[in-house]
């Protein structure tokens, strides 16, 4: 299932490929892009194949924060006409429900949830590609701007609780400390932004209601969120609800508001399965967990939604044919083997 992002997304890339001594051209080419994608904010680009080109540029240029390289020179105007909502918006939570509620025209991979905990407040952040290849530096891009939109609206001496990571650290995070701060940790459960409710609530000083009303209008107008697929929602809910222990038919339908007959009818009708989206969510996600070896196996489970171990033990033998003890362990030995070359 194809998930599409806003050309806008790549708006930093040339500079900061240049700035590593690369020529953004050429890799664009090598992606399968014409260069001139860079100059159609609007276009849309297949997600997988965005994620595949900014991994291949950290790779290639060694550095290891190129997405969040990218994400220190976003704009409001990068999100388009949406951005014409956001700056209206009456607080900075009613413009992450904008963001959810209009991410078909902006990235439709990402999943954005915000969990009220008394004071506190998690933005999560996931992005559901489709496939099990590693995320890191679109993840962080993702996550740079998210907290660049918390900056534009709350102003630029705003500072977050904490900024969590679920990859490993860099070598070198000096990147990291300059646009968030100190408060960055990694290998955590979680990708998100942690802040106090009260931040969320605040009253925009550049809120106009009249032009947020004129806006969404206007977005409502440009394309219709009923016309996302609903396997594609679903898939969406399951990341954010896994790590929870929640993904289930009847939680998922909780969320849209609607009775789980009624979901299941519209699966059935769109030819998808509970079960079957549940199952794709995991095979994307396990080897990411897997390869992070600061989770123990018992994490991974729980962060798959399992409650015992060996349960998930029995799941992952059924869909690859092997434990994943055995699973990691080669997996380490084709690294440090790719490494000795």
């Amino acid at each position: 299932m194809a998930t599409f992002v806003r050309a806008a997304s790549l708006s930093g890339y040339a500079a900061v490929a240049r700035r590593l001594g690369m020529d953004p051209h050429e890799m664009i080419r090598a992606a399968g892009f014409d260069p001139e994608t860079l100059s159609n904010p609007d276009l849309r680009m297949p997600v997988a194949a965005v994620v595949e080109l900014l991994e291949e540029s950290a790779l290639k240029s060694g550095c290891q924060t190129f997405g969040l390289q990218m994400a220190e020179s976003w704009r409001m105007s990068d999100f388009g006409a949406v951005s014409l909502l956001l700056t209206h918006e009456r607080t900075l939570r009613d413009a992450l429900a904008a963001t959810v509620r209009y991410r078909h025209l902006l990235n439709d991979s990402l999943t954005l949830s915000v969990e009220d905990e008394g004071k506190l407040v998690i933005v999560r952040e996931e992005l559901v590609t489709g496939s099990a290849t590693q995320t890191r530096q679109a993840i962080e891009l993702a996550m740079g701007i998210v907290f660049r939109l918390f900056r534009a609206l709350l102003g630029p001496q705003w500072k977050p609780i904490g900024v969590r990571f679920t990859h490993r650290a860099p070598a070198d995070l000096s990147v990291h400390r300059r646009l968030f701060g100190q408060q960055v940790q990694f290998a955590q459960e979680f990708n998100g932004i942690v802040c106090a409710a009260a931040d969320l609530d605040r009253p925009n000083p550049s809120a106009d209601p009249a032009m947020a009303s004129y806006a969404r209008g206007f977005m409502e107008s440009l394309s219709s969120p009923d016309r996302v697929p609903i396997a594609r929602e679903v898939r969406n809910a399951i990341q954010v609800l896994l790590p929870r222990g929640r993904a289930t038919l009847e939680q998922v339908a909780q969320g849209f508001r609607m009775t789980p007959r009624t979901l299941q009818r519209l699966l059935d009708e769109s030819g998808d399965a509970f079960s079957a989206l549940l199952d794709d969510v995991r095979r994307e996600l396990v080897p990411r967990y897997l390869e992070n070896t600061a989770y123990s196996l018992t994490q991974v489970a729980e962060l798959l939604g399992y409650a015992y171990p060996s349960s998930f033990t029995r799941w992952f033998v059924s869909q690859f044919g092997k434990s994943p003890a055995r699973w990691r362990a080669e997996h380490a030995r084709r690294s440090r083997s790719a490494k000795s070359r």
